[in-house]
């Protein structure tokens, strides 16, 4: 079982690259990376709008992870809390109060 830390730094990473690989190769930035200067053959295929929506599309797919492991947090949070109260229903009634002190 996952820790609630690493849960949220995972949240926190999909969604980080989710942004910039939607953001980034729409941006001025992509036309003066290093690929293209160290590689200028590179230049017409990461200059196509192909290239630049196939890295969006997997940036599309990064946010839409980030949200699900958000969703499966948020979900087990309230299970356990669910199942807290649940659980401590069952034993107040299965113990007498004077018992317990």
């Amino acid at each position: 079982m996952r820790s609630r830390l690493i849960d949220v730094l995972l949240v926190v990473y999909f969604a980080e690259v989710g942004v910039v690989l939607v953001v980034a190769p729409w941006t001025t930035y992509w036309d003066r990376n290093y690929f293209v200067e160290a590689l200028p053959a590179l230049q017409p295929l990461l200059a196509s709008y192909v290239a630049r929506g196939a890295i969006a599309g997997v940036g599309v797919v990064s946010l839409v992870a980030g949200l699900t492991e958000l969703l499966a947090i948020i979900r087990g949070v309230r299970l356990r809390r669910a199942a807290r109260r649940e659980y401590g229903s069952l034993l107040a009634g299965a113990v007498p109060r004077s018992r317990l002190s």
